[in-house]
């Protein structure tokens, strides 16, 4: 008997120059559905006024951090030299998690090289195939890709609807379960119903899984974050990830939650053990950075000001801005080539700006996403408010409303 396959023609062998041909193809699709995406290198003094990165707090350059981050290259050397579990661990690592884990209302805090990692870490670690994860639909691509390589059960739940991840719950089948939420979505900024989400958890015997990248430093009091902000700090069902790099002015990722989490990820997760440690330089800084936000709490303060005062002037000026609930605002833009058109115009006037498109955004809408920085004066902020307006897009504005309000 031949083989089924037998009769299917075989594809043909390509050429070596070739093999990469399908890529210019995909190239050309994105380029007209204006999605094309460049890299661009900024000088280490940039006359720009930055909307555009995540440096919450304005910690990034200061004094102490740049020391802190100095001194500790110039004392444990320029890399981690290894993983966590072999050489990567220094004192600055441990230091780093007890203050943090602290900081956070925590037992304990484990140190990861990105974000990234910490996420792909919690939910591929906490969770197997007899598990089910309830995903918010806006959650970051960390968690999505997370969800992704887990070999959970995963369900997609509609964005901030704490009934639908309690119906989801309740219809389980598999014996675990984990609901799985940013604490603040990165797009438009606007928090999630952490109360009812943890309420929802535990009615169904789940556990809950903030990823407080945007909450850390932010929300909370003095910037404690949002499980703090919440009440559900130090719960023994709750974890929550992190990174280093927004309010803490670093690089790397953490996970605080119950001790016995904490080790179980030291044990099991494979972005922490099979990956080299965070640099010593951006530990040293985390924790300087760290510390300097205990001592100044009104910092977080200072940046939701700055954010609802960002948001209230561009929408008097006609503009389709959001309510922010932490540190983030949006700016809706016409489509993906006027976000793009709008956010290289006000480069060119001086301001940078984050410009978010699909896929980068769950509903489809381009965006301006502008970082409110505690550290801006209320000058900066009317000037950056003037650009964005004076430079916006045809269609940019809210039906009836001009760059003047009228």
């Amino acid at each position: 008997m031949s083989h089924p396959l037998a009769s299917e023609p075989r594809p043909a062998v390509l050429a070596p120059e070739t093999v990469f041909d399908w890529l210019d193809e995909t190239a050309a699709l994105r380029a007209d559905a204006g999605l094309t995406r460049t890299l661009r290198s900024r000088p280490a003094e940039d006359p720009v006024l930055d909307l555009a990165g995540n440096d919450y707090l304005g910690l990034t350059r200061h004094p102490v951090v740049t020391r802190a981050a100095a001194d500790a290259a110039l004392r444990w050397g320029g890399g981690a030299t290894g993983s966590r579990l072999v050489t990567g661990t220094t004192a600055l690592h441990t230091e780093l998690e007890r203050e943090l884990a602290e900081f956070c209302g925590a037992e304990a805090a484990l140190v990861f090289s990105s974000g990234y990692t910490a996420n792909l870490a919690a939910l591929t670690a906490l969770t197997d195939p007899d598990t089910l994860i309830v995903s918010d639909a806006y959650n970051h691509a960390s968690l999505i890709d997370g969800c992704r390589l887990s070999r959970a059960d995963v369900h997609r739940a509609p964005h901030a609807d704490p009934a639908a991840v309690a119906e989801a719950l309740a219809g389980r089948s598999r014996r675990r379960a984990l609901v799985v939420t940013d604490s603040v979505f990165s797009v438009d900024g606007d928090a999630a119903p952490l109360p009812a989400l943890s309420e929802a958890a535990r009615a169904h015997g789940a556990a809950l899984l903030v990823d407080d990248a945007h909450g850390l430093g932010v929300l909370g009091p003095g910037g404690t974050g949002a499980l703090t902000a919440a009440g559900l700090a130090g719960r023994p069902d709750t974890v929550a990830t992190m990174t280093l790099s927004k309010s803490l002015g670093s690089q790397g990722g953490a996970v605080v939650g119950p001790r016995r989490v904490i080790r179980h990820l030291t044990e099991t997760a494979r972005t922490f053990i099979f990956d080299t440690g965070l640099a010593p330089a951006a530990a040293g800084a985390a924790l300087a950075a760290l510390r300097l936000l205990r001592a100044e709490p009104a910092r977080a303060e200072r940046a939701r000001e700055v954010a609802r005062t960002l948001a209230r002037q561009l929408t008097a000026a006609g503009l389709h801005a959001c309510e922010p609930d932490a540190a983030v605002v949006s700016v809706r833009a016409p489509g993906p080539e006027a976000a793009v058109a709008w956010a290289a115009d006000c480069r060119r006037a001086g301001l940078a700006v984050g410009c978010f498109r699909p896929p980068s955004v769950p509903d489809g809408i381009s965006r301006l996403r502008l970082t409110a920085r505690g550290d801006l004066t209320d000058g900066q902020i009317a000037d950056a408010v003037r650009t964005i307006a004076g430079l916006a897009p045809a269609g940019g504005y809210m039906a009836g409303r001009t760059a003047t309000g009228g």
